[in-house]
């Protein structure tokens, strides 16, 4: 099957072919089709499986068929988790509809409000937007929802696992009733489904990869190793093994800046991202490490949500997950777009559980390997995993991409005036 076969108009196969792809993925193959034809829909894919193009690609195709004269009133709305998430959809939709005359944005929090302002003043076709920011716009009068003909729904269960369920029923109230729904997620737990039942009208699913599977393209492999010799395992792989470019998780802000350092005191460039980084911070290591200017990115799992890297050649688990749905999400970042890829865990004694937890959630045992000099010491008892600080009623914790942009509220940055109150809500 090619492109041409899908009922694509020439200027979003021109732009196609412009990138060099010939032939759609699975997601794309089935879903394009049912999107022109207007059902809602309910996608299972994984990261890496060409999905933003599955959307992007019918949506911009249904929106030039319609042009509105004037002031563009907003028509398609894409919500996604995560501010890294947002400027890559964002960069997909201007890719692909680079030959069409219609107007795209972007607004997530972390940078001024002020831009995104007049850029929706002068009116705007398709918006991709993170939650939170969104509903700044809204309670400013700044975005009008009520014309929007598509809603897509992008990682969803990454939005209701970090918290997003209140805001996404917030933004549901200022659509109209009738609208195309399309919801894409790489897990469905109950709550998924909840929320597609309320959202989407007789849906047409499409699954590409069997339920919280993990990609079949990544070579999965388990070290086991002591908790207080990881960092030291991890520097022998990366010489020993001369990789160059290693993407490395923590399950911490703060574990992930110490790792960073500790990798640079061991003469192998890194650098962290996470939420408490500035946008501008976390804009400049993502473009050193593509560029290769930096050999490994210690991120979080909200940070690493929606990097898309090409060819990314090493996933590692510095320290497991303690959702095992994240694990799959982490792995995710390699074997993307037909590439191979290889995804190590430095496994403790501490997380014999969590990992017995992801085998289950993946329907397979991973293999194990011991390092010759890097031997687990039997003796080593298991200790618990620090759990993060339990949030304060009334007070909840930002996330990435939310209002207040991952920066904990204190006493002296709360507002002492509605004025200042409001532009900490819009960063």
């Amino acid at each position: 099957m090619s492109f041409n076969t899908l009922g694509l108009r020439a200027e979003l196969l021109r732009a196609i072919e412009d990138q060099g792809y010939t032939q759609p993925t699975p997601v794309q193959s089935q879903a394009i089709p049912i999107v022109l034809q207007g059902h809602d829909i309910m996608a299972g894919a994984q990261t890496g499986t060409g999905k933003t193009a599955g959307f992007t690609l019918p949506t911009l195709q249904k929106l030039s068929e319609h042009q509105s004269e004037g002031k563009r009133p907003l028509r398609a709305l894409v919500l996604t988790p995560t501010r890294e998430l947002a400027a890559q959809v964002h960069d997909n939709v201007r890719t692909y509809g680079k030959y069409l005359p219609l107007k795209t944005a972007v607004i997530f929090g972390g940078v001024s409000i002020n831009p995104q302002i007049d850029k929706l003043r002068r009116g705007v076709d398709l918006l991709v937007a993170t939650p939170g920011r969104l509903l700044d716009h809204a309670s400013q009068k700044t975005v009008d929802l009520s014309k929007v003909e598509v809603l897509i729904l992008d990682e969803a269960d990454r939005m209701l696992d970090m918290g997003f369920i209140h805001d996404i029923r917030k933004v549901l109230a200022l659509l109209p009733k009738q609208r195309q729904n399309l919801m894409f997620s790489a897990t469905f737990s109950d709550d998924i489904k909840k929320l597609a039942n309320s959202i989407l009208r007789d849906p047409v699913e499409v699954a590409v990869a069997a339920r919280n599977t993990a990609s079949e393209r990544v070579e999965q492999l388990v070290h086991p190793v002591d908790r207080v010799r990881k960092r030291e395992l991890l520097s022998y792989l990366i010489g020993s093994g001369n990789w160059q470019q290693v993407l490395v998780f923590t399950r911490t802000k703060h574990g992930a800046n110490r790792l960073s350092q500790q990798l640079m005191d061991d003469g192998i460039s890194a650098a962290a991202i996470h939420g408490n980084k500035s946008q501008g911070a976390r804009t400049r290591a993502l473009k050193d490490f593509k560029s290769g200017q930096v050999r490994v990115l210690v991120a979080t799992d909200i940070a690493a949500r929606g990097l898309d890297i090409d060819q990314l050649p090493h996933v590692v688990n510095f320290e497991l997950p303690n959702i095992p749905e994240d694990y799959v999400h982490r792995i995710g970042r390699t074997g993307r777009a037909g590439n191979e890829g290889i995804a190590i865990s430095l496994v403790c004694i501490d997380e014999h559980k969590l990992l017995k937890d992801i085998e289950r959630t993946i329907k397979r045992n991973i293999p194990q390997q011991v390092i010759e000099g890097y031997e687990p010491d039997p003796s080593i008892k298991a200790e618990p995993i620090q759990k993060k600080p339990q949030q304060r009623k009334g007070k909840p914790r930002a996330h990435s991409g939310q209002r207040g942009g991952g920066k904990p509220q204190t006493a002296q940055n709360r507002g002492h005036s509605k004025n200042r109150n409001n532009r900490r809500r819009a960063a």
